[in-house]
């Protein structure tokens, strides 16, 4: 796995902390779901740039 791949994944893993514990959140009121939901996307926020700079990289290969 590359690490776009992996980057990939990582943000996916997050995106899906944060369905999880957002609904868990508004269907119970469940306060502690809503900071988890606040952590998941800073930890998405982190791989933004790193994932970014994958993918340029990947594109420059894919030209060659």
């Amino acid at each position: 796995m590359n690490d776009l791949e992996k980057l990939y994944a990582e943000i996916m893993e997050q995106f899906a902390i944060v369905q999880e514990k957002h609904e868990k959140f508004i269907e119970k009121g469940n306060k502690s779901a809503e900071s988890d939901v606040r952590l998941a996307l800073g930890e998405i926020k982190k791989l933004i740039t790193p994932y970014r700079k994958a993918s340029v990289e990947a594109v420059k290969k894919m030209k060659k």
